[in-house]
């Protein structure tokens, strides 16, 4: 069981390696990076290619590592019993399961995403340590001790917002993903749009790459936002309607826009940008220093 990437997912070889280190170590995946690397489609990917299930659990601040595993509903249990519902009387009807309680009673290996898992408390991870690391945990309600029929691949996000504990980093198998060099971003660019032309593809890389070398810019654009530029051109430029959406986040199976009018729409581009760093510099930000 190996995983290799997919028609509609570019990974590099060391992506692909930590992937497969991390299924034969049997170990959590800790993947970081930039936003709008692909982290969390990863997971996605993962899982259609090895044709595994898959559990998402994204975490916000709020978030305590409990939900993961279970939740029990004493609200609804002490209405229930006021207007007299016989199901009072199951504590179980009242146990909510977690995204970790799913994966661990799958009937096959899964995939489980944990995304994002730098904007929860930062004792968030470690109350998860014996859990990840033992595959089990105990439900007081029932009286019960949950164990995984199938380990999981655990998947894990971050985009480094904040440190993670020794204690935590120490039980995965870390990787980083980098920022995409121009020949991956090609490759990248062209999954999504499978007959651009190639002088088109350069002249947008050429503009893209610029902006990311702009000195001091804080909030670099990201994978995802050049895929968007490029969507807003075809929509923009084209008297077509679009066709037919192939994967989420991949609107348009063709762009054939001239070059002419790819030129103008990264002249626009650049004017826009500009006018975003001078109206929020809060979202895109320079340095007083440049």
């Amino acid at each position: 069981m190996k995983f290799e990437g997919t028609e509609t997912y570019v990974a590099t070889r060391d992506l692909t390696l930590a992937v497969n280190a991390a299924i034969a170590l049997q170990r959590p995946l800790l993947i970081k990076g930039e936003p709008g690397t692909g982290k969390t489609l990863l997971a996605e990917e993962v899982a259609r290619a090895l044709n595994m299930p898959l559990f998402q659990w994204h975490i916000k601040s709020t978030t305590k590592a409990q939900q993961g595993l279970y939740e029990y509903d004493a609200v609804s249990r002490l209405r229930d019993s006021q207007l007299g519902d016989p199901r009072v009387e199951d504590i179980g009807h009242y146990i909510v399961h977690g995204v970790l309680w799913q994966a661990f009673e799958c009937d096959a290996p899964s995939v489980v995403l944990i995304d994002e898992i730098d904007k929860a408390d930062i004792e968030f991870p470690n109350d998860l340590l014996r859990e990840l690391d033992r595959m089990e945990f105990h439900c007081y309600e029932l009286h019960r001790t949950i164990k995984a029929r199938h380990r999981p691949l655990i998947i894990i996000t971050s985009n480094n917002e904040k440190e993670l504990p020794d204690a935590f980093l120490r039980r995965c198998f870390f990787h980083y993903i980098k920022f995409p060099d121009r020949e991956t971003m090609q490759r990248i660019v062209g999954v999504h749009f499978p007959v651009l032309k190639h002088d088109l593809l350069k002249e947008a890389l050429e503009v893209f790459f610029d902006l990311r070398d702009v000195p001091g810019l804080k909030k670099k654009p990201s994978t995802s936002e050049l895929i968007d530029w490029l969507s807003c051109c075809w929509l923009k430029t084209s008297h077509r309607k679009p066709c037919a959406p192939r994967k989420r986040r991949m609107p348009f199976r063709h762009c054939t826009v001239p070059c002419s009018k790819m030129s103008r729409m990264f002249i626009s581009l650049n004017a826009w940008h500009s006018w975003r760093v001078a109206s929020s510099p809060e979202c895109w930000s320079i340095s007083s220093s440049t």
